[in-house]
């Protein structure tokens, strides 16, 4: 699968750039939830940015889950990606399309709310997680992010993001990008930065899909690190559900038990998965000879 992450260095070292052309990614995740226009840019906008920060973790089987939910109509979303490229998520409500009166954009701050948080749970392999998680800013996604790493992780950063849907409600473009000052930077860092003018990243490209042309039209020193790839993928198994039935308590089973049969359905990516009455009388026997 041809890359669609750059991962860069620019003012001589002293700012990070990851930039990101999510538009299949995005695609991918509406045809799997049949999202509409709204829900479409608010979950696209999150799984996009969440799946940078999967790439900047550092070890194998290292995660990143991020849980936003301001009380507004779409009600939570969550997203979880790894160090290996892979992310996944839902959002509460799929079927939302209101637009800003004034504007006629996707009112994606309306439809997620303020009234809540932004929460970051990083699975580092360690005893414990490490979660934190910050109030909610606009609900428009990109400027909540931005104050996540500036209030939760100390890092100055520049957070882009954008979905643009088409007629048919596909995704026409989506885009994130992640600008992030590193230790040692100097005010002329700070006022280059500042002095960006930096049009809405699906807006960019659209007109122009090449994100290196893009890195080197913002940052003419850049100075590209990485080429990564991030795909929508679910690793959802019927294996894994049985492990969670596992996790019930004997009460639980025998009531399931009494059914023909038990359907789950994934929430990531919907496919779903039948247990027998077979199947669940082998689980009551595992958790009853183990009790």
């Amino acid at each position: 699968m041809e890359n669609n992450v750059l991962i860069a260095e620019a003012l001589n070292g002293n700012a990070r750039i990851y930039l990101f052309n999510s538009k299949e990614m995005v695609e991918e995740a509406r045809k799997l939830h049949d999202l509409w226009p709204t829900s479409c840019a608010a979950l696209g906008r999150t799984l996009s940015v969440t799946g940078l920060m999967g790439l900047m973790q550092k070890e194998e089987g290292e995660t990143v889950t991020v849980t936003i939910n301001g009380n507004g109509p779409i009600g939570t979303i969550l997203c979880v990606s790894d160090c290996a490229g892979n992310v996944k998520g839902f959002c509460g409500d799929p079927h939302l399309y209101q637009t800003y009166e004034n504007t006629h954009k996707l009112a994606v701050g309306l439809c997620v709310g303020t009234d809540g948080y932004l929460k970051v749970t990083k699975n580092l392999k360690m005893k414990q997680n490490y979660t934190s998680q910050v109030k909610l800013q606009s609900g428009e996604i990109g400027d909540d992010f931005a104050y996540y790493f500036l209030i939760s992780e100390q890092i100055p950063s520049i957070v882009s993001v954008g979905v643009l849907v088409d007629t048919d409600d596909s995704v026409r473009s989506a885009g994130a990008m992640i600008i992030e000052l590193l230790p040692g930077h100097k005010e002329e860092d700070i006022a280059y930065l500042e002095g960006l003018k930096l049009k809405p990243i699906s807006s960019v490209l659209e007109e122009d899909p090449d994100i290196c042309r893009y890195l080197y039209e913002l940052f003419p020193d850049a100075q590209i690190l990485e080429e990564r790839n991030i795909r929508y993928f679910c690793d959802c198994s019927k294996d894994r559900f049985m492990s969670k039935l596992l996790t019930l308590s004997e009460k639980d089973l025998k009531e399931i038990a009494q059914d023909d049969h038990l359907d789950v359905k994934c929430e990531f990516c919907n496919k779903e998965y039948r247990f027998e009455k077979e199947d669940i009388s082998q689980l009551l026997n595992y958790v009853s000879n183990k009790g």
